[in-house]
C-alpha cells in the first residue's frame, strides 16, 4: 500500500452564475475550495492533492491551504458546460507528460459538497481496492423523493412515468413496497485511473457505492443552499472534514464573557462632530441580553483597544466593567484571569478583528460576529449569525440563557 499513488483534485473554475466567485467565497471561516482541499490532505490514502482552475487567485488561495496548482486549466475547459471528463482528462495528460505522474486512482473532491464525514475519502478508496473489477465509487444518499413516482410530460400534454420498468403502475403504491432508490451526493468520486484515460468515462461499467448520511448531503448551488450548509457546518456535533484546527465546543459552565467593543458592541463606525466628540450606535437587544445573563450570575467584562469616554459610558450603563487601552489584549486577559481565580475553560471571548486572535487560544471558546475579519472567522471556534452591533451579543446570550436553563432542570 506503501507504493499506492492516489491523485485528489479538486476543480474550481473562476466562473460561477449562481454565487459570484462560489469557490473562494468564504464558507464558515474559510474559502469553499479549502474543505475539500483538507478532505484530501486528511486522507490516509491519498498521496497529492491538486487543484484544477482556471483562476489566479483560485490558484493562490488553494495554494495557501496545502493544495498543489501545477497547470492552470485551459479556458476551453472552464466554460458552464464543461463536463467532468475532460477537466480530469487534462489533468492526468499534463501530469504524464509533463512529470511522468500516474497514479493508480483519482479522486474528485467537489468544492460544492463541502461537509464531509471525515471517512469518506478513505472509505471510497478501500471500497474500490477491495473490489478489482470495479472501475469507480460514489457517493451516495437515500433519495428524498422515489423516482417511481415521478412523471415526464411530453409534447402531447400526457403524464408518463419517469421509470417503466419496476412494480405496475409503480406511481400508486406504497412507498414501503418500491425499491429502494439512491442519489449522488457530490462529496466523492474515486475512480481508477484507468477508466478515465481507457475508457475514457468518469464512472465507468462497475460502480460502487458508499452510504453518506443525509444530514452530511448539501450541493451548494445557491445562496439558500449556502446558508443551509453553514448552519449545519456550525453544529459541532457534526464530526466532518474541517480546515486548520478542529472548534472547540461549548463549555458546559460559562462563569465570564468578555467583549471587544468595537465592532462586537457597535457597528465599528463612529460619528464625530465638529469638537472631535465621538459617539456610536448600539443594539438594545445586546444590553438586554448582558443584563438577563448577569442575573443569572455570568460576569461579563469589556477588553477594548481604544480608551474613550464612549465606552465608558455605555459600558456604565450596562453595569459591567470596561478594561480600555490595551494593546496587549492577551497579556491583559491573562491578568484578569488570575485575579478572579478562573479556570480559561470557563471563559469565552468574542472577537472581530485581528488585535482579538492572541486571546482566542487562551480562553475556553472564542466567538466571532458574523461581519470579523475573515483570519477572525477562520480562528473562531464558533461563528454568529448577526453582525456586531447588530444583535450579535444578544445571539450569543440567548444561546448562554438556553443553557443554563437546561442546567438548572438537569440538576
Amino acid at each position: 500500500m506503501s507504493d499506492l499513488e492516489v491523485l485528489a483534485v479538486v476543480p474550481a473554475r473562476g466562473g460561477s452564475q449562481s454565487i459570484p466567485r462560489k469557490n473562494i467565497k468564504p464558507f464558515a471561516g474559510h474559502p469553499l475550495l479549502a474543505y475539500s482541499v483538507a478532505a484530501g490532505l486528511q486522507s490516509k490514502f491519498v498521496t497529492r492533492v491538486i487543484v484544477s482552475t482556471d483562476d489566479v487567485e483560485i490558484a493562490q488561495i488553494a495554494r495557501e491551504y496545502g493544495a498543489e496548482v501545477p497547470f492552470m486549466r485551459p479556458a476551453e475547459l472552464a466554460r458552464d458546460e464543461t463536463t467532468d471528463l475532460p477537466v480530469f482528462q487534462h489533468a492526468l495528460n499534463w501530469l504524464s507528460s509533463e512529470e511522468g505522474y500516474h497514479p493508480e486512482i483519482v479522486v474528485q473532491l467537489r468544492p460544492t459538497s463541502p461537509i464531509r464525514p471525515r471517512d469518506c475519502v478513505d472509505r471510497a478508496v478501500e471500497a474500490l481496492l477491495d473490489r478489482s473489477e470495479a472501475d469507480s465509487v460514489r457517493g451516495v444518499a437515500p433519495s428524498g423523493q422515489n423516482p417511481y413516482k415521478m412523471w415526464v410530460i411530453p409534447d402531447d400534454g400526457s403524464m408518463v412515468p419517469l421509470l417503466e420498468d419496476g412494480p405496475v403502475e409503480a406511481y400508486n403504491q406504497p412507498r414501503q413496497s418500491l425499491p429502494a432508490t439512491y442519489w449522488q451526493t457530490g462529496h466523492i468520486d474515486a475512480i481508477r485511473t484507468s477508466t478515465v484515460v481507457e475508457k475514457r468515462s468518469m464512472s465507468g461499467d462497475v460502480i460502487l457505492p458508499i452510504m453518506i448520511d443525509s444530514r452530511y448531503a448539501v450541493d451548494i448551488d445557491t445562496e439558500n443552499d449556502w446558508r443551509r450548509a453553514e448552519r449545519l457546518v456550525e453544529e459541532i456535533s457534526l464530526d466532518i472534514v474541517r480546515p486548520g484546527k478542529t472548534p472547540r465546543p461549548f463549555p458546559e459552565t460559562v462563569k465570564l464573557m468578555v467583549l471587544d467593543f468595537d465592532g462586537v458592541l457597535t457597528d465599528d463606525r463612529v460619528w464625530v462632530n465638529e469638537r472631535g466628540e465621538e459617539s456610536i450606535a448600539a443594539h438594545r437587544g445586546d444590553g438586554y441580553g448582558i443584563a438577563l445573563v448577569k442575573e443569572r450570575g455570568l460576569e461579563v467584562l469589556v477588553l477594548s483597544r481604544e480608551e474613550n469616554p464612549v465606552v465608558a459610558a455605555r459600558c456604565k450603563k450596562l453595569g459591567i466593567a470596561a478594561v480600555q487601552g490595551i494593546e496587549d489584549k492577551a497579556s491583559k486577559l491573562t491578568e484578569l484571569l488570575s485575579e478572579r481565580g478562573l479556570d480559561s475553560k470557563d471563559v469565552i471571548y468574542v472577537g472581530n478583528d485581528v488585535n482579538d486572535l492572541p486571546c482566542f487560544p487562551m480562553v475556553g471558546h472564542a466567538v466571532a460576529v458574523a461581519d470579523a475579519h475573515p483570519q477572525v472567522l477562520a480562528a473562531a471556534d464558533m461563528r454568529l449569525t448577526r453582525a456586531g452591533g447588530h444583535g450579535a451579543v444578544r445571539e450569543l446570550c440567548d444561546m448562554l440563557l438556553k443553557q443554563m436553563g437546561e442546567v438548572e432542570r438537569n440538576g
